[in-house]
């Protein structure tokens, strides 16, 4: 009997992450979102997209250095056998992401966020928003928007840079959390130049398909209070939580009326210090005043 062989493979968080996404059926939702031709002969579409989701989670390499870099590890760990190491190429990898383009993408996150919620028990009851803009260097002269096998792609171009480099184009990343532990719940990329204003409302129509409610707490920025947003979503039996600026009609009237009034303050939150022990609560009241109209449009 020859003697045993020992063979070494590398798993590094490869463990963990399938773990988790053993939880969330990853897998299965790929294939069913984004699947291949049934004469296809080649790595299917959702393995692919299942090897490039794992390398961006542990190694972060480019895609035509994918095949490398699963060989480094226990092919199994990416989910694929060492038949199909063979098969992962860059063009394979770039037709699954045509094919992810294509797909509905929409529903493949609400799928996952759901599947997250119950299998993790994520609390949607309160989601916090904001945005970012994302720098990129280059022209990108055909990134302008343009519809693509019936889809628009986003546009790259200049916008309010909230990374303070108005001289490169970007793209607008918006992300919704939930707000145990942040866990990301939506997103999705706009073009350069769209304002956090006008996105309010398609972000809350898609949580609350999400949520399966409208009453959940929606928490965002001062770019939320615009009135046509506000009573877009209150009409829906929506709630908020946002930033009044000083532009404001109701931010004069209260400085205004707090000049000969005596405020009643009536407290609204009262909570432990999140970050000491015995340091002080979190305490903020309000002034009922707050809540009366001051206008139309107010």
């Amino acid at each position: 009997m020859p003697p045993p062989e020992l063979q070494i493979e590398r798993l590094g968080p490869l463990p963990l992450v399938n773990h988790f996404f053993r939880r969330l059926n990853l897998d299965a939702a790929l294939a069913d979102f984004v699947p291949s031709q049934d004469r296809d002969t080649g790595l299917p579409y959702a393995k692919a997209l299942g090897v490039l989701l794992r390398s961006i989670i542990v190694e972060r390499e480019p895609i035509y250095r994918q095949q490398e870099v699963v060989e480094t590890f226990a092919p199994g760990a990416f989910g694929v056998n060492p038949q199909e190491v063979g098969r992962l190429s860059d063009d394979r990898i770039g037709r699954a992401l045509d094919r992810l383009f294509d797909a509905d993408r929409a529903g493949l996150l609400t799928r996952m966020v759901v599947g997250m919620g119950q299998s993790f028990a994520v609390r949607l009851d309160e989601l916090h928003n904001d945005s970012t803009s994302i720098r990129l260097t280059g022209q990108y002269r055909d990134a302008r928007g343009r519809s693509l096998r019936g889809r628009r792609a986003p546009w790259i171009t200049y916008g309010y840079s909230k990374d303070h480099r108005p001289d490169l184009k970007q793209l607008l990343f918006i992300l919704t959390t939930s707000a145990d532990g942040g866990v990301p719940v939506q997103f999705r990329c706009e073009d350069g130049n769209r304002s956090d204003v006008d996105t309010h409302i398609e972000t809350w129509e898609a949580l609350r398909r999400v949520a399966g409610k409208a009453d959940f707490l929606y928490v965002a920025d001062s770019k939320l209070c615009v009135t046509e947003t506000l009573d877009y979503i209150a009409d829906r039996k929506g709630r908020f939580v946002t930033v009044l600026p000083r532009s404001r009609g109701e931010d004069a009237h209260f400085r205004k009326w707090i000049q000969t009034n005596d405020p009643h303050w009536e407290p609204v939150w009262d909570r432990p210090n999140p970050r000491r022990d015995h340091g002080p609560r979190t305490l903020t009241r309000t002034e009922p005043v707050l809540l009366t109209k001051t206008g139309p449009g107010h």
